[in-house]
C-alpha cells in the first residue's frame, strides 16, 4: 500500500503544475507550458540572500551557453523572495549579467506545488515535459551532473 502511495506522489510531481508567475519584466509565464516546448528546461529556485544559490547560479551561468548550443535548454530561475524584497531580484540578476528568465514567486505558489522546502532547489524537465531530476542544496560540481538529464 505504501509503495502505491509513493508512486502516486511521484506521478503527481512528474510534470509541471498549472501555475502562472510574473517574470521580472512583468510578463506572465505559465509554468506547465515550460514543459511543452520540446526542449529541456532547468527550473532553479533561489533567494537573493542565499549564498549557495548564488554559487549555483554562477556555476550554471558559466556553462549555460554551451548547454544552450548542445541541448537547446532554457534556464528559468524562480525567486522565492517575498513581495517586500522582490525589488532586489532584478538588480541582482542584471548586476551579475545572468541570461536566465527570472520568475517571481513571492507567495510561494509554485514552491508549494513542487514541494520546494528550501533553496537552492533545482529541477530538470526533459523535452517531453517530465521532471527527470531534482536536487536540493548546492556543492561545487553539482552542475556537472545536469547534462546527463538534458538529452
Amino acid at each position: 500500500m505504501l509503495l502505491l502511495t509513493l508512486c502516486g506522489v511521484w506521478q503527481i510531481q512528474a510534470s509541471l503544475p498549472e501555475v502562472t508567475l510574473q517574470d521580472i519584466d512583468g510578463n506572465s509565464v505559465n509554468i506547465a507550458g515550460l514543459g511543452k516546448t520540446g526542449h529541456p528546461v532547468i527550473l532553479s529556485f533561489f533567494a537573493t540572500w542565499c549564498k549557495p544559490c548564488m554559487q549555483e547560479l554562477e556555476a550554471i551561468d558559466e556553462v549555460y551557453p554551451e548547454w544552450q548550443d548542445e541541448y537547446g535548454v532554457t534556464v528559468y530561475v524562480v525567486s522565492t523572495d517575498r513581495a517586500q524584497d522582490a525589488h532586489k531580484v532584478a538588480p541582482l540578476v542584471r548586476g551579475n549579467g545572468w541570461d536566465f528568465r527570472v520568475l517571481l514567486d513571492p507567495n510561494g505558489t509554485l514552491q508549494r506545488a513542487l514541494n520546494v522546502k528550501n533553496v537552492p532547489h533545482l529541477f530538470v524537465i526533459n523535452s517531453k515535459g517530465e521532471i527527470v531530476y531534482q536536487h536540493n542544496a548546492y556543492l561545487p560540481g553539482d552542475e556537472e551532473k545536469i547534462p546527463g538529464y538534458l538529452q
